[in-house]
């Protein structure tokens, strides 16, 4: 997923998402003329699972959560897509049903790309289609690794990993790692399939021995060698039992 250098509430130029950077200038902004912008409010469903739509979404400003449910009704939460990345690819691609939901997480604006558009580019642009490919691949691979954790790792464990992922680098400490922010407790749960409690209790677990540290909203890795030693640890010692 490519990164925009943009001040926090301004809004992202379509033209200015990686997957398009490969694009000229006159391409871009007749791809912007093209597209239609929409702005959904917190809380606000922008595609049902099974719908048989087919546009491709970029966020341009705010998050959305895509999420689908399980058997027995409970929410999971698939991933959570920040202003400069997009969703909703695999539908145009394929012409099949939607295969998940998605919320606005908080106030978003959207540009919203025709399917018949999207995969004009993607077929008349090379560097389009590798990095398409690229990305289908790191979801590949990330749902093999969600796989491999609901198998392997205890819930306690499952938020861990998760926290690994979502940390970045603090810019202003090197060595530093930070969720920011820190979703909400219940957001987090329904992407590691636990309880509210459960993830609430094992990030405050970590808080007296210093790997986790929360100022405000964001949550501080502290220790991130520790932290990953911890799920290595106790992954191992669940494969053995």
């Amino acid at each position: 997923m490519g990164t925009i250098v943009a001040t926090p509430d301004a809004s992202r130029r379509l033209g200015d998402f990686s997957l398009l950077e490969e694009l000229n200038e006159q391409e871009k902004r007749s791809i912007e003329q093209r597209c239609h912008k929409r702005t959904y409010s917190k809380n606000e469903t922008i595609l049902d699972k099974g719908s048989q739509s087919r546009e491709v979404f970029f966020v341009l400003k705010g998050s959305v959560s895509v999420i689908t449910f399980s058997p027995a009704g409970r929410e999971v939460t698939l991933a959570a897509v920040k202003a400069g990345d997009f969703f909703g690819e695999l539908a145009a691609i394929d012409g099949q049903p939607r295969s998940a939901s998605v919320t606005a997480i908080e106030k978003t604006e959207l540009a919203i790309m025709p399917p018949d558009m999207f995969l004009e580019i993607i077929r008349g642009h090379p560097p389009v289609a590798f990095q398409l490919m690229q990305r289908l691949a790191r979801m590949v691979r990330a749902s093999g690794l969600r796989i491999l954790e609901l198998s392997t790792l205890q819930a306690a464990q499952r938020v861990y990993a998760e926290l690994l992922r979502m940390a970045q680098p603090d810019a202003a400490v090197p060595g530093l790692w930070v969720v920011r922010p820190l979703p909400p407790m219940h957001e987090i749960a329904s992407m590691t399939s636990t309880t509210r409690e459960t993830v609430n209790r094992a990030i405050s677990q970590l808080y007296d021995g210093g790997v986790l540290k929360r100022k405000g909203r964001n949550l501080y890795i502290m220790d991130r060698t520790k932290l990953e030693e911890i799920v290595q640890s106790l992954q191992a010692h669940h494969l053995h039992r």
